[in-house]
């Protein structure tokens, strides 16, 4: 299957200009075979704390998205923020991500686990708490949300039974080295493809270089856009690929899931020992 990501530059909370920037690039996908098409983290408003107004607008998101899967006939992977208050978080909305399949049915929405303290995102939108998974045309796909990726737990959990990763993103330029390295880690540690799309352009005062990339199952990069520039990359996903993979290299089978957590609980439980804060490393 061929998929790609969109790798453009976010207009601050202008969803209209946002949804026609997509449009063009998600049609010149579909002309190029593309099957699958992603959108980063927050592609029509940026990565806002303005969480109520974002929410407001987010329908209007979640409509493209489903129109467009349905002109294109194909399928449209997109983050948006949705108004799902979680049990007891009053109406905080989430940072989300839904599939949307070529007949403009919504089939899957994730809800970002791992909130961005150092930007407040806690304090806007409300955690998710499930990981979520769907097989396309053969291709077992599971998304995620950009700081998720510095988190291998959620990746491990659901590295069985998938094919390729994705990550939506709006990831600074200040970190593109971690952004570049934890793509690979993820990728050769889960024996996945795994293809990031960020954004690029400046955010307030934050510039983002985008660094999208598709690798495969080794980590190697089997395509990636140019950094601080508008790109579409298009790359082919083969899920033999990841079985032939995993058969030749059985490293997955040499977990110990049923020690780690006895073995975390021994060490949290050892005299004088702490789990350090944030704040408490100098």
């Amino acid at each position: 299957m061929i998929v790609a990501g969109i790798q453009f530059d976010i207009r601050w909370e202008d969803p209209a200009r946002n949804h026609a920037l997509v449009r063009e690039q998600a049609r010149a996908a579909a002309e190029g075979g593309a099957r699958l098409v992603v959108l980063p983290e927050m592609f029509a408003t940026g990565f806002t704390m303005r969480s109520s107004w974002a929410a407001e607008v987010g329908a209007e998101s979640w409509r493209f998205m489903a129109d467009l899967a349905r002109e294109l006939s194909l399928w449209i992977l997109g983050g948006w923020v949705a108004a799902d208050p979680a049990p007891g978080a009053a109406e905080t909305p989430h940072n989300a991500l839904s599939l949307f399949s070529p007949d403009g049915r919504e089939v899957m929405r994730y809800h970002k686990i791992h909130r961005f303290a150092l930007a407040g995102e806690e304090q806007h939108y409300a955690a998710g708490e499930n990981l979520v998974s769907t097989e396309i045309e053969g291709v077992r796909i599971t998304p995620l949300i950009c700081y998720d990726l510095r988190f291998p737990e959620l990746f491990r959990i659901a590295a069985a039974t998938t094919d390729l990763f994705v990550v939506c993103a709006n990831w600074p330029e200040v970190r593109s080295a971690a952004w570049r390295v934890l793509l690979r880690a993820r990728a050769i540690e889960n024996q996945a493809y795994l293809l990031g799309v960020n954004r690029v352009g400046v955010a307030g005062t934050l510039p983002h270089s985008g660094d999208s990339a598709l690798l495969d199952p080794l980590g190697e990069t089997l395509c990636a856009a140019a950094p601080h520039s508008p790109a579409l990359l298009l790359g082919e996903v083969a899920p033999e690929n990841v079985v032939a993979t995993r058969r030749r290299f059985p490293f997955l089978n040499d977990r110990r899931p049923e020690l780690y957590s006895a073995l975390e609980a021994a060490w949290n439980s050892r005299p004088g020992n702490r789990e350090e804060k944030a704040g408490d490393l100098q």
